[in-house]
């Protein structure tokens, strides 16, 4: 069943990151009265008794799982046997609570980093396990798998309406600005905002080659709610096997991103590349057909989306 009513009940677990936090002001935007959220203080995900009470004490009509533990190369090369436990520990908990309390539709997200490293461009759903992975976060990967495939699995046995969502690179709003453990492009936000003003060459790693699809989170926001909107024969016509990219449809190279980033923090400084650091995939780009062909399309320029994403960090400053 489809969400078409403003007083249904919404839970968004993880509603406090850079996705949970987007969602919730996509559906308060929209005129969604309950939303039910739940910090870790109140509710810990990794323990199983626990998310069934809530469930049976909330009874959710709808689900949202954007929580996880996440974080970048080190921190899973750190903690490798942390993020496939936790993760898989944290989705089995959300989907089985789920289905025992009889919501009408859960949207599991995941990452594009479910595919395989050297599969063929653009990334279409059906490339799902036909490689090996990107070995610096296969831990991360395998469990969202799982949770794909556990979406897929109590649709086959139980009939529920669980679909899975894959998102590109996000950024925006809530994102990560630490250098040690950020991603691409908060980073190199930073970096060019720390350079405003002084004579510094900002230094960029690799060769400024590798190209990369970005997408504002409230896009991603807007891209759910059109899933939990599609009723079900719609969406399962797009998406047998319940699995779903959200993207935008269009990449650009690590130096274009650079040369957007300078203009919008309004920087002078020269640019410099390090050859001889990793360049990683030399190309990361979603097909995005399956969630067009239901409408939907993003709504935030890159250039605007980086503008939104450098007046917060300015404020958080």
């Amino acid at each position: 069943m489809h969400l078409d009513n403003s007083s249904d009940k919404v839970y968004v677990a993880g509603h406090r990151g850079l996705v949970g936090s987007a969602l919730v002001r996509a559906l308060e935007a929209n005129g969604h009265r309950s939303i039910v959220t739940r910090g870790r203080e109140d509710l810990d995900l990794l323990d199983t008794q626990a998310v069934r009470t809530f469930y049976e004490e909330e009874k959710p009509d709808f689900v949202i799982v954007a929580a996880a533990r996440v974080g970048g190369i080190l921190a899973n090369d750190t903690y490798p046997a942390d993020f496939l436990y936790q993760n898989l520990e944290i989705q089995s908990n959300l989907l089985k609570g789920a289905l025992d309390a009889g919501v009408k539709r859960l949207i599991f997200l995941g990452s594009t980093c479910i595919y395989p490293k050297m599969a063929p461009q653009p990334l279409k759903e059906e490339y799902l396990l036909t490689g090996p992975l990107e070995e610096t976060n296969q831990w991360y990967a395998i469990a969202k798998i799982a949770g794909v495939k556990l979406c897929e699995a109590l649709r086959k046995q139980h009939g529920v309406d669980f679909v899975s969502l894959m998102p590109t690179n996000l950024y925006g709003p809530g994102d990560n600005f630490d250098l040690q453990t950020s991603h691409v492009l908060p980073a190199l936000l930073r970096k060019f905002h720390e350079a405003k003003g002084t004579s510094a060459v900002v230094e960029l790693w690799g060769s400024g080659t590798p190209k990369r699809e970005f997408m504002y989170v409230d896009d991603l926001a807007s891209a759910v709610l059109c899933v939990l909107r599609t009723p079900e024969e719609d969406l399962f016509r797009a998406a047998p096997d319940g699995l779903m990219n959200a993207g935008v449809g269009h990449d650009l190279s690590i130096a274009e991103l650079a040369d957007t980033i300078q203009r919008v923090t309004g920087t002078e400084n020269a640019i410099r590349f390090d050859p001889s650091k990793p360049d990683g995939t030399p190309r990361k780009l979603v097909d995005v057909s399956r969630l067009f062909s239901l409408g939907w399309r993003p709504s935030v320029s890159l250039e605007e989306g980086i503008s939104r994403t450098y007046r917060w960090y300015l404020e958080s400053l």
